[in-house]
């Protein structure tokens, strides 16, 4: 297998790679950066390789990253070794991880969805906070969730912080990304199931009559739902807040609706 080494800031390749950070270079690109060799494992286990494999001079070795090593080689990619402090400069991080990849964005059309696929989906309404949406992503994963469907202007899925937080949850989970009336006309096109937690005209969510396949919704972290947002809801619930606050983080009140579904529909 043939490495290219590069030893330069200045050179092309890591100033692309570096423009990744940054939404308008994705979006003109559509291409991404990951970090870490968990992350990347998970992507080639999904299907996913990248176009562009990174790798620290002077990491130790490890089984996982040669057979990734060989998978880019074999696929047609480009394996670069390189510094770890211009690594630093690429992911953005003071300690970055020894391996990072770039990867081809994919198609996350509303269409392609096939809602038989699982009973139960998580939807995300003008989710801002990267953290929050890595989140989501996860949870998805870990309730064995068809994927997660974002809502109007969500923050860029694909972003180094968004997959960071996904903890590889971007390679394993579907994606889709459509604004309101348009996801509301796909849904009542088929069964599905509209839950959101909601002050108006709410059930208890332990005692909520929940159907497959369910699309649970949650939305922006400050302002939550829009009125006629929650009133087109097939289902809104109440969760008690037994303490001070009044609500929970977004992604939290999420995992925790997911997992109640899960419970009710036996699955």
């Amino acid at each position: 297998m043939t490495r290219k080494i590069i030893t330069g800031y200045s050179n092309p390749t890591v100033k692309f790679v570096r423009s990744l950070r940054e939404k308008k270079h994705r979006r003109i690109e559509r291409k991404f950066l990951a970090e870490g060799l968990r992350l990347l494992t998970d992507a080639r286990e999904g299907g996913r390789l990248p176009e562009i494999l990174l790798m620290a001079q002077g990491r130790e070795g490890h089984p996982l990253l040669d057979d990734l090593e060989r998978a880019v080689a074999v696929a047609g990619g480009e394996v670069i070794e390189l510094p770890l402090d211009i690594l630093a400069k690429v992911t953005g991080k003071d300690n970055p991880q020894a391996v990072a990849g770039v990867f081809a964005e994919w198609d996350t059309r509303i269409d392609l969805i096939d809602r038989d696929a699982a009973p139960i989906w998580l939807v995300a309404h003008a989710m801002r906070d990267p953290g929050n949406l890595g989140t989501m992503l996860r949870t998805a994963d870990a309730v064995g969730a068809g994927g997660l469907i974002l809502i109007d202007d969500c923050v860029d899925p694909f972003s180094v912080e968004a997959v960071r937080a996904s903890m590889g949850g971007i390679f394993t989970t579907r994606l889709a990304q459509v604004r309101w009336d348009e996801f509301l006309a796909w849904l009542r096109g088929g069964p599905g199931q509209l839950v959101a937690a909601s002050l108006r005209e709410a059930v208890p969510y332990r005692r909520a009559p929940y159907a497959a396949p369910c699309f649970v919704m949650v939305g922006n972290e400050s302002r939550g739902l829009p009125e006629d947002y929650e009133m087109a809801c097939d289902l809104r619930v109440t969760m008690p807040m037994r303490g001070r606050a009044d609500s929970l983080n977004a992604a939290v009140a999420g995992a925790v609706l997911a997992y109640e579904v899960l419970a009710t529909l036996d699955v």
